[in-house]
């Protein structure tokens, strides 16, 4: 996802429990830092007896964004956790670090060197996208192992400018991109629409990126685009914008927007008589309660994850951290952990030294050819490291976001 605080207002996760760990404020205040001192040096001495395998976990537990920070963290965490209890890495337990980088990239740097000289081995993180690309180009000097659960921009693993591959950088979740040129494809071959229209907040990478790459994979399918219609951060009121989608006739109307705005959106379109059915990208998750019954009729959007799909995660999250999982970030992070626990388990079995060069590389080149069987779904990773996997395509019934199927 994005860095950008109006991204989603989901509900707060639980606080991350770091009894399996250490839990690093970076840049917070003193008596913060000085709590923390002790527990790394302990967690020094505990990682020289070899007995363990050191992994960072970075994200933004407070500040604007901690929303996702924390559900992510606890998400990776319990994946680590459950590892753990089942005996560890051939025989070696996983030291969590994890640290706060306050939704900021100039503390995220400073965590991800902190852990660095701790002696981490892989890293799951960051959450957002920019302090993920700052993290993501120091980690180039170290080749450190990471996986993001949750940044989607497509120059997190990749620069087109310069055609440049970061091989030690992966993601779970799906890019921007993806989203629209999945949901195009669902709507022309699945649903049969020919003609469709798009509204979105111009200005806005997630939004636009949805929008231009829905509206080009649309019309290469053989459908057609009757009308593009932007507003501007902080508009409420889209009915212009509607009422010129209306007079163009189209079968669908694709809304790439926040579940917020998405809700104003159909609550106007349906009072100017524009009742097509809509389609949107993973920002709808929360949109039940902002719509009505009849608003959200036929409405489709996509997401990594859908409730009810891995009931052993939910109940397991739950019984961990005493309420149920808040949002798709937390799968999100459990997989990104998943997927770092597979490279560290084939360096392992290769009887390399953690943390060393050797190591680190031998869990990116694990990952790189994995498969890995997540419960966002079963995945590979392509020639920029993004996770080959169907997607969640979720509809309402009775108000409510149910699974329709995976595609």
């Amino acid at each position: 996802m994005k860095n950008m605080i109006s991204r989603r207002s989901f509900l707060a996760a639980a606080g991350v429990v770091t009894a399996a760990g250490v839990l690093t404020a970076c840049g917070g205040s003193s008596s913060t830092a000085a709590s923390t001192s002790t527990a790394a040096s302990a967690a020094g001495s505990t990682a020289a007896s070899g007995d363990t395998i050191k992994v960072g976990v970075i994200g933004p537990l407070t500040g604007d964004v901690s929303v996702y920070g924390q559900a992510v963290v606890n998400g990776a965490t319990l994946y680590l956790k459950q590892v753990n209890e089942k005996g560890g890495v051939n025989g070696k337990q996983l030291e969590i670090i994890t640290m706060d980088e306050q939704g900021d990239a100039t503390q995220a740097v400073t965590c991800f060197t902190k852990m660095c000289d701790q002696g981490i081995t892989a890293l799951v993180g960051d959450v957002t996208t920019t302090p993920t690309l700052a993290v993501v180009a120091e980690s180039q000097d170290y080749n450190m192992p990471m996986v993001t659960a949750s940044a989607t921009a497509e120059a997190v693993t990749y620069d087109a400018e310069t055609d440049t591959v970061y091989e030690n950088v992966f993601r779970a979740t799906f890019t921007d991109p993806f989203q629209g040129i999945k949901m195009a494809d669902y709507a022309y071959q699945k649903l049969g629409y020919t003609k469709a229209a798009v509204i979105f907040k111009k200005g806005a990478d997630y939004n636009e990126g949805l929008a231009e790459n829905f509206v080009n994979e649309f019309e290469a399918q053989g459908g057609t685009i009757v009308d593009q219609e932007s507003y501007s951060d902080g508009d409420v009121d889209y009915k212009t914008q509607l009422t010129t989608i209306l007079g163009k006739a189209p079968e669908t109307v694709f809304c790439p927007n926040y579940y917020q705005e998405v809700g104003q959106i159909l609550s106007q379109a349906e009072s100017i008589g524009l009742t097509v059915p809509f389609l949107g990208g993973d920002g709808w998750d929360g949109l039940e309660g902002y719509a009505s019954n009849d608003q959200l009729t036929d409405t489709y959007f996509c997401a990594n994850y859908a409730k009810g799909s891995n009931t052993d995660f939910e109940d397991a999250y739950k019984a961990e951290y005493g309420e149920e999982y808040p949002n798709g970030f937390s799968p999100l992070g459990y997989d990104a952990a998943m997927t770092i626990v597979y490279g560290i388990q084939a360096a392992e079995d290769a009887g390399l030294e953690a943390a060393s060069d050797d190591y680190k590389q031998a869990v990116i080149d694990a990952i790189k050819g994995g498969t890995i069987n997540g419960i966002t779904g079963t995945f590979t990773f392509d020639e920029h490291n993004n996770p080959v996997k169907q997607t969640a395509i979720l509809t309402y019934v009775d108000g409510k976001p149910v699974l329709k199927e995976m595609f």
